[in-house]
């Protein structure tokens, strides 16, 4: 569990398209095996530790022809920002995902100083 130790609490979120490979003919859409598409989240604000990050997808448009297969991940927490990431593997075909998050964490205080 995490504790959060301040009053200041900070909530952030966002929407972002991961990739549209049926468009482009991208591997998602086109490849067989493990694949990977990560996309670099900046928060609007700086928390004051790696916050807690909640990651689901908000659009996934599948082929219904092979298996459905798929992980969503948050990786590389920081105090700025993370990486969204889906994976997936075998014969899935994926057209397009977009994902959703939400990042919950203490925020720094006015009068919080770094002297060193």
């Amino acid at each position: 569990m995490k504790r959060l130790r301040n009053h200041c609490i900070g909530i952030d979120q966002g929407d972002v398209l991961i990739f549209s490979d049926f468009d482009t003919g991208g591997p998602m859409w086109t490849a067989e095996g493990p694949r990977e598409s990560r996309r670099p989240v900046r928060f609007s604000e700086n928390f004051r530790k790696p916050p807690a990050v909640h990651v689901s997808l908000s659009l996934w448009d599948v082929d219904n022809s092979s298996n459905t297969r798929a992980e969503v991940t948050a990786d590389t927490v920081t105090e700025a920002g993370f990486d969204l990431v889906f994976r997936t593997w075998g014969n899935t075909r994926v057209a397009r995902v977009r994902m959703n998050w939400m990042a919950i964490g203490e925020l720094r205080h006015a009068d919080e100083w770094d002297l060193y």
